[in-house]
């Protein structure tokens, strides 16, 4: 039997984490964040004193770099991550990092690897449904106007949501 996958995708902020952790725990499966990776590898990325744009730099480190993620937390090369891949840091360099073609194929192999470890489970992401897994068991598309993004975003971080609303909007052409 194949294993039970479920794919949410969506925008940055329009609420794919807190469905799918949700959704994980009340159905008793696993459950992967896959932007977290991709901010993993720009947390390794930036720590090493790398430039986001450095194709092949950000290649070699996405191919080395090594994880531990549970629901709530992520380690990246055995150092807790978890708060510092939040960081305006990472917010300003990620979208490059996951432009990597070099990046996107080593995340998707370890992406369905991690399917395979866990027998199915909740994937949450861009582009999982569509690329990574296209014959999911059940695929959810999520969307919010950057406004509302902006709302939920700022009720969790604080902040300005003229200001978050735009940098969404702009992630959004970015991506």
């Amino acid at each position: 039997m194949r294993p039970v996958v479920i794919a949410i995708d969506g925008p940055a902020g329009a609420g794919k984490s807190t469905i799918a952790k949700a959704l994980a725990r009340d159905l008793g499966i696993a459950y992967l964040d896959t932007g977290a990776m991709y901010r993993g590898v720009t947390f390794a990325v930036l720590r090493k004193g790398l430039s986001a744009t450095d194709v092949d730099a950000v290649g070699r480190v996405a191919q080395a770099v090594e994880f531990a993620q549970t629901t709530d937390a992520l380690y990246v090369d055995d150092v807790d991550a978890t708060a510092a891949i939040r960081s305006p840091e990472v917010d300003a360099a990620v979208s490059h990092i996951a432009a990597n073609s070099v990046v996107r194929d080593e995340m998707r192999l370890r992406q369905r690897q991690w399917i395979a470890d866990h027998n199915g489970g909740v994937v949450e992401g861009r582009d999982i449904g569509s690329v990574v897994f296209p014959d999911a068991t059940l695929k959810v598309y999520l969307v919010a106007t950057p406004l509302v993004r902006a709302e939920r975003r700022v009720a969790q971080h604080g902040g300005d949501v003229a200001e978050i609303a735009r940098a969404i909007a702009e992630r959004d052409e970015r991506d």
